[in-house]
C-alpha cells in the first residue's frame, strides 16, 4: 500500500521528503505534485524503476519521459545547450515548461527518444517537489499522471492513492495542482541556428520568452 506523506505546499516538511527520497533510492514510483499537474517519478537510474512507471501509465519505450532538475546547472549535464538555448532557458525557469534538447552522454540510452536521441527537461516550481530533487541529489524521470483510460491529468491525492495504492510506494500530498499541462518547447532546431518550436501551449507563457 502507497504510503502517504501530507506536506505543505509553501512550507514543505523535509523529514517527510526525506522518507519519499529514501522510497526513490530503493526503486519505488512516487506520485509528486509539480507546477502543472501531479507526476509519476523515479529513480533515473533503476531500470526496473522506469519499467514499472510506464506499466502504471500503460505507455511504451516510445513514450517520451522527462527529465525534472532542480535548477539550470542539472538541466545542462543532460542536455547540451548552446548559448541561445541557455538564453531561453534562463528566461523560462523555474516554471511550467518542458524543453525538448539533445541529450547529452549522461543521459541513460533507455531515457531519451530511441529515435531522435533527445530528452524532454523541465525545471518545475513548486517548493515540496524542489525540496524533494535537492535531497534526492539528483534530477528524477517523470510523465504526467494520467490514469489509463483517461485524457486528463489527476490532480486530487485522494483520488490517486485510491485508484494507485498498489502500483506507488508512496503519494506526497501538497494539496491540488493548478492542472494545466506545461508549455512544451523543442529548442533542438536553435542547434542550427533555427527557432524553437511550439509543440503544445500551456501554462507556461511564451510572450514572456518572446515568442
Amino acid at each position: 500500500m502507497a504510503q502517504h506523506f501530507e506536506v505543505h505546499a509553501d512550507n514543505p516538511q523535509a523529514r517527510l521528503l526525506k522518507q519519499a527520497a529514501a522510497l526513490l533510492k530503493a526503486g519505488g514510483v512516487l506520485a509528486v505534485p509539480t507546477d502543472s499537474s501531479y507526476a509519476l517519478v523515479c529513480h533515473m537510474d533503476d531500470k526496473e524503476a522506469v519499467e514499472k512507471m510506464r506499466r502504471i501509465r500503460q505507455v511504451d519505450d516510445k513514450h517520451h519521459l522527462t527529465l525534472l532538475c532542480q535548477d539550470l546547472s542539472a538541466l545542462a549535464n543532460f542536455a547540451k545547450v548552446d548559448n541561445r538555448q541557455f538564453r531561453l532557458l534562463k528566461l523560462a525557469t523555474p516554471g511550467p515548461y518542458t524543453f525538448i534538447l539533445e541529450a547529452s552522454k549522461e543521459v541513460p540510452r533507455r531515457v531519451s527518444h530511441p529515435q531522435r536521441k533527445t530528452i524532454g527537461l523541465r525545471v518545475p516550481e513548486h517548493k515540496a517537489l524542489q525540496m524533494l530533487l535537492d535531497i534526492h541529489g539528483e534530477p528524477l524521470l517523470a510523465t504526467t499522471l494520467i490514469a489509463p483510460g483517461e485524457s486528463e491529468p489527476m490532480n486530487d491525492p485522494a483520488l490517486i492513492r485510491e485508484r494507485f495504492e498498489h502500483a506507488l510506494a508512496a503519494v506526497v500530498d501538497a494539496g491540488a495542482c493548478a492542472l494545466q499541462a506545461t508549455t512544451v518547447l523543442d529548442l533542438t532546431p536553435m542547434g542550427e541556428g533555427g527557432e524553437p518550436e511550439v509543440i503544445r501551449e500551456g501554462a507556461g507563457d511564451l510572450a514572456a520568452l518572446g515568442l
